[in-house]
């Protein structure tokens, strides 16, 4: 069949589109791209979201007291840490935060490291717990 045109695809409440999709600075410091944000798609069991650090960059000690995170690393390499442990991370690797445990990214390189971040249930604000302050 055809394609039907742009203007109905995006009202479409189904399709999020990247481009549509613009970057904030999450309270643990990485740019997040929500890239299916529950408002407006009404999406409440899970959330995806694409989180960039720039060289250098880490995102600060945090936890989420009620969300399971699975990160997936598109782009880049960093340093992953998790709870008591650190390790590399690179692309192609996946790694679980369970509910509760601290967690910080580093990206130890100069190029972009790029994280889809899947968050079960969907990722709310609130739910971030910083446990440590900002760098100045």
């Amino acid at each position: 069949g055809l394609m039907p045109p742009e203007s109905s695809l995006a009202m479409n409440p189904y399709l999020s589109r990247y481009n549509d999709l613009l970057p904030v600075i999450a309270k643990d410091g990485a740019e997040v791209r929500e890239l299916m944000p529950s408002s407006p798609h009404g999406n409440r069991l899970q959330s995806l979201a694409e989180a960039t650090l720039y060289g250098g960059q880490r995102t600060h000690l945090h936890r989420h007291a009620s969300t399971e995170v699975v990160y997936h690393v598109t782009a880049g390499q960093g340093t992953m840490v998790l709870g008591e442990q650190r390790f590399p991370i690179t692309v192609g690797d996946t790694v679980v935060v369970p509910v509760g445990t601290p967690h910080a990214l580093h990206n130890t390189w100069p190029v972009p490291l790029r994280v889809l971040c899947c968050c079960t249930p969907a990722y709310t604000a609130e739910d971030m717990e910083l446990l440590e302050e900002a760098e100045h």
